[in-house]
């Protein structure tokens, strides 16, 4: 498979030329589905076809003005036309939604559907029915445009480093730079500048905090966080199973971490290590430096991609030609990145802060990642089904950050210096876990104890925020920032509980590698046919498809830890 070539279908149920301007243009085809006979296994086919195209089309409309709003969160244009979406078209959408769902369970030929094609499907839609309570709708509103204002505030802070103003983004880029100094003073600004809106962002996040868990309690359930596990169908594992996590990260994980930093303190010759240190270089040995354009970044993107799998290339060819793309960090920019599936088009879009680190490499492997999935699970017969649970989209994206390792030298050159990359990569697969064990313990926290202060918020998230850090980082110079170091991360506000989802995706990205090490083209075939299944397999069976174990039990972690520690051995840490 080396052709990306999607072509949307071609409409059936909607007119060719349909744009989505008002509630009034959309609701007549809801209704015609509402009251449509069905009166066989076939006139179900169609009719599930028609729900289809028309999911795909407002699916497509919502994201692009996402899109576009994060793209310029300074254009009052754009946010009005996301607003007018979220309060003016999806709240009306959604007891149509509830009673389609519920003809679809109702209508006596869903039994003759393929059960092997069906079976997430419709227990989706039961889960959704179960769920929904017309009360919670102007609340999920409300969190929504609460929500996006996250990106509004993050999208403006800056600072002026000599004279130059720069987003947070690119100044992050100077605390991997070897003067000491500078980093200091650059990691100062930030959190200065951080810290200038977190009462406003406090605030903020006490409001949604309240309208979650009102909606927790309006579909029956004591907090918000059984609630979520329940919306975010997750079938397959339990909070217990999240708390063995965190317990086997702080056993088998934190101790590799701690080895790393200390290799860092050697390295840069230090008595101790503070927080602007981390990600240093020494004297003598400049910053990594892959990419200077966003362009570069992309072109070279597209070379190891190809070097990989011709098929991974083609897709960000394709997207390229599209202009589904938007890369490189400015100011009036929302932080972070992600790709966004567009499910009429097929062909999907990512966005990204890239300022020419190693680490926007990395994000650029990430969110390719990311696009192949898009691509491979296009051509599944039901929009829903190219709905995947985030825990096999974060293997798709974490597993090719991995797979591409071995073809950076087309961002580097100098061997030295890619091998210099890959460790740090493989220092990131480490990282990562203890902060995702912190996240995901500290959401347990927030969601189970409603009403809490803003002190009690505090006191809980430095206690665990102790629990999974090491002490050879120094912060005493920045208790505030400390204190307020959880507003940094946007899943907190956006998605709610979506994060657990790294790290368990993490540890089936190594495993993926651990099979890519010992077959190349056998792991790669294995990865493409679990991704073009989208989400008609459970959780397990995907992960099986790909031939890894869906499993994140203190056993399975202390095994890959170690593959990862002898990994890095090898390269000469």
């Amino acid at each position: 498979m080396n052709n990306a070539n999607i072509t949307a279908k071609k409409r059936q149920f909607l007119p060719e030329d349909f744009t989505i301007t008002n509630w009034g243009a959309i609701q007549p085809y809801f209704e015609e589905l509402q009251n449509r006979e069905l009166v066989s296994k076939e006139s179900l086919n169609k009719w599930l076809a028609d729900l289809s195209e028309l999911e795909s089309v407002i699916g497509e409309d919502a994201c692009w003005r996402q899109i576009r709003m994060t793209c310029d969160t300074t254009s009052p244009e754009l946010e009005q036309a996301f607003e007018y979406f979220v309060m003016e078209i999806e709240p009306k959408i959604k007891p149509y939604a509830f009673e389609i769902n519920k003809k679809l369970l109702d209508c006596p030929f869903n039994k003759n559907l393929d059960a092997a094609q069906f079976f997430t499907y419709l227990r989706s839609v039961e889960n959704s029915v179960a769920l929904f309570r017309e009360a919670n709708i102007p609340l999920q509103s409300e969190i929504s445009l609460l929500a996006q204002q996250y990106g509004v505030i993050s999208g403006k802070m800056s600072v002026t480093v000599n004279d130059k103003e720069y987003t947070l983004q690119q100044a992050a880029k100077m605390l991997h730079d070897s003067d000491r100094l500078l980093r200091k003073n650059v990691f100062e600004k930030v959190a200065e500048r951080r810290l200038e809106d977190k009462d406003m962002l406090n605030e903020m996040f006490d409001k949604l905090l309240a309208l979650r868990h009102q909606i927790a309690l309006n579909a029956g359930f004591e907090n918000y966080r059984d609630y979520k596990f329940r919306e975010l169908g997750r079938f397959d594992y339990t909070p217990e199973d999240c708390f063995e996590f965190h317990a086997a990260v702080r056993e088998y994980i934190l101790p590799l971490q701690k080895m790393l930093l200390e290799y860092r303190r050697k390295t840069l010759g230090l008595a101790e290590l503070k927080p602007y240190d981390v990600d240093a270089e020494p004297i003598g040995r400049q910053p990594l430096q892959p990419f200077h354009t966003g362009e570069e970044l992309l072109q070279k993107s597209i070379t190891v991609f190809n070097q990989l799998r011709p098929f991974f290339g083609a897709c960000l060819t394709k997207m390229k030609e599209m202009g589904r793309m938007d890369l490189e960090s400015r100011k009036g920019k929302a932080p972070g990145g992600y790709n966004c599936p567009l499910p009429e088009s097929g062909v999907p879009f990512i966005f990204m802060n890239a300022a020419g680190t190693t680490n926007d490499l990395i994000t650029m492997m990430h969110e390719g990642g990311h696009a192949v999935h898009s691509f491979l699970s296009h051509d599944l017969p039901l929009s829903a089904m190219k709905e995947y649970p985030m825990e096999i989209a974060e293997l798709a994206s974490m597993s090719m950050e991995l797979f591409t390792l071995e073809h950076w030298n087309v961002f580097f050159e100098n061997a030295d210096e890619c091998k210099r990359a890959q460790l740090e990569e493989l220092e990131r697969v480490i990282d990562v876990l203890p902060w995702i064990a912190t996240i995901d313990k500290f959401q347990h926290w927030l969601y189970t104890h409603p009403g809490h202060t803003i002190a009690e918020r505090e006191t809980e998230w430095l206690a665990i925020l102790k629990e999974f850090s090491t002490d050879n980082v120094n912060w005493n110079d920045f208790p505030e920032y400390r204190k307020n170091f959880w507003q940094k991360q946007l899943h907190l506000f956006e998605v709610p509980f979506y994060y657990i989802e790294y790290g368990i995706a993490q540890l089936g990205a190594i495993a993926m590698w651990r099979q890519y090490k010992q077959n190349k083209e056998q792991a790669l075939d294995n990865y493409m046919t679990a991704l073009c299944l989208g989400y008609t397999k459970t959780l397990k069976e995907l992960y099986a498809t790909a031939g890894i174990k869906f499993d994140f039990s203190p056993a399975y972690i202390k095994e890959l830890s170690s593959f990862v520690h002898d990994e890095m051995n090898s390269m000469g840490l």
